[in-house]
């Protein structure tokens, strides 16, 4: 069971459509922000829920463009879908900062590479407030549940700019 699978499944099941185009609307939704999902593993997976059932595709053909699969969920895929919805709601939380793998090892270079390592990392998380910030502005016209995790993240961005500063002045200054 993972994230991508119920990604995947609520986004069919909201609205019957083609691979493409689902890839399109997490892009459009800038769901790889927030959820571990790339494209080719947006392919991937329709192929592997679609053996198993849990979805399926019919051919449709809009004009000259060529054929293409659009996909509806299945009552096997709806019953998946809960049943995912409910056991990852009742995990712990788990946050992954891949930074962090730097910050552990600050340790082994020299304090020139720590403070310019450490420098990077607080650009980085400038760069992630700037992007959410500017999203947030944007889009306006999103539903709730969207507009809760556009905040969720600007609260994070605050909170990991809020940290890097406390680190570097306390860390570098060692």
């Amino acid at each position: 069971m993972s994230a991508i699978d119920l990604i995947v499944l609520g986004m069919i099941k909201e609205k019957e459509q083609s691979a493409y185009d689902l890839q399109k609307n997490i892009e459009y939704r800038n769901i790889s922000k927030w959820v571990k999902v790339s494209t080719p593993s947006i392919y991937k997976k329709v192929v592997q829920l679609e053996k198993k059932g849990y979805i399926q595709g019919n051919l449709s053909k809009e004009g000259n463009m060529p054929e293409k699969s659009i996909y509806h969920i299945t009552e096997s895929g709806d019953r998946y879908f809960l049943g995912l919805m409910k056991k990852i709601s009742d995990q712990m939380i788990n946050i992954f900062l891949n930074f962090n793998a730097v910050v552990i090892n600050l340790e082994m270079v020299s304090s020139r590479e720590r403070k310019e390592l450490t420098e990077n990392i607080e650009y980085q998380i400038n760069q992630f407030q700037n992007a959410v910030s500017q999203l947030d502005k944007e889009r306006t016209d999103i539903p709730l549940t969207g507009k809760t995790i556009l905040k969720q993240q600007v609260l994070l961005s605050e909170a990991l700019d809020k940290w890097i500063t406390d680190f570097r002045d306390f860390y570098l200054e060692e």
